[in-house]
């Protein structure tokens, strides 16, 4: 058997989403498979979003779903957490499904064409890299010149708009990523208890355990949510916000009225987090 497919990974981000948008604008004669891989533990605006992306592209996103849970991979890796130095999160429940999704058709010699949401801002990042000849990786924003600008633009101009959640975090990924600013963890608990208490759960699991990992570095998330520490974290943020905003030249043609975490924080330390997840 032979032949080619066309697939392309939505992550519940901007970035990924203006791809799908760009690839439906620009390439609409490719038959392109949109998917999903869902890890169970992501945010309930993602997949709203999803599903309002779904019905701009007019085709479905196939939902890939781990054969093992988060909760099985945990227990298999001794209760202790992942981390960005030890990502098998990543790993087992993002990765490992695309390949046992695609292997049957790559072993038989089908080409795959991934398309892959790196922007033409990102020099330094790589997609998801191939790991079987058949494979190939295309970069359609990079190769286009499309910027971060430029896929808020795609986004807005086709009426899909951003995710929700961009309002008070900076990525998409699971509820508890570890790549979170300690604000993004103070904003979970104010958007979603019930999740910020599962993130607790695990961690107090994890730290019984032996794990050498706490889901914020250098703190627990027991002792980031007191109301001392809560009231410290807000000052921070908002004191980095107010010198970002003294030092941005005022640009009266955009309509950009309030700084995201992002800006606050600056996109290289957003960039250091997994591509696969966040993009």
């Amino acid at each position: 058997m032979s032949g080619e497919r066309h697939i392309l990974g939505l992550s519940g981000g901007r970035d990924s989403a203006a791809l799908a948008v760009y690839m439906r604008q620009h390439h609409p004669e490719l038959p392109i498979e949109y998917f999903f891989t869902d890890t169970g533990k992501e945010l309930p605006e993602v997949y709203t979003f999803l599903d309002k992306l779904e019905g701009f592209l007019g085709r479905p996103i196939q939902r890939l779903n781990p054969d093992r849970d988060f909760d099985f991979w945990l227990d298999e890796y001794g209760n202790f957490l992942p981390s960005p130095r030890t990502r098998w999160c990543t790993r087992q429940l993002k990765l490992r499904p695309l390949e046992q999704w695609l292997q049957k058709d790559l072993e038989s010699g089908t080409i795959v064409h991934s398309y892959v949401a790196i922007r033409a801002d990102e020099p330094s990042r790589e997609g998801y890299q191939a790991t079987h000849p058949n494979m190939r990786v295309h970069l359609p924003l990079r190769e286009a010149g499309v910027d971060r600008t430029g896929v808020i633009e795609i986004l807005e101009q086709s009426d899909v708009g951003e995710p929700t959640y961009y309002q008070w975090r900076s990525r998409s990924g699971c509820t508890f990523c570890f790549y979170q600013q300690k604000i993004e963890w103070v904003r979970l608990a104010e958007h979603h208890p019930d999740r910020f208490a599962e993130a607790v759960d695990y961690e107090k699991t994890a730290l019984r355990d032996g794990s050498p990992f706490t889901w914020s570095q250098g703190e627990s998330l027991t002792d980031l949510i007191s109301p001392e520490r809560v009231e410290q974290i807000n000052s921070d943020y908002e004191k980095r916000r107010e010198r970002l905003r003294r030092g941005r030249r005022i640009n009266p043609l955009s309509g950009k009225t309030s700084e995201t975490i992002d800006d606050v924080y600056g996109l290289d330390e957003a960039a250091a987090s997994c591509v696969v997840c966040h993009k």
